[in-house]
């Protein structure tokens, strides 16, 4: 879900865990992050639509990825 959201924007996306960082708009990416629950992620945007694209990403983690709680 992640990948698919922050593809519909044209920001770039990166996502940041322990030093290491990614392309957040690829799924090998994303994976090899391999961020457990409770992982402190850093999340950067750059581009014209940043700001939607923060949004946008902010709600899916605030909202746990759709799933039920």
């Amino acid at each position: 879900m992640i990948v698919r959201t922050a593809s519909r924007f044209d920001s770039d996306f990166y996502i940041e865990k322990d030093g290491y960082q990614i392309n957040g708009k690829s799924i090998i990416g994303v994976m090899t992050l391999a961020a457990e629950q409770g992982a402190e992620l850093e999340l950067t945007f750059d581009g014209p639509d940043e700001a939607e694209a923060a949004e946008a990403l902010a709600t899916l983690f605030d909202e746990g990825f759709g799933e039920a709680k």
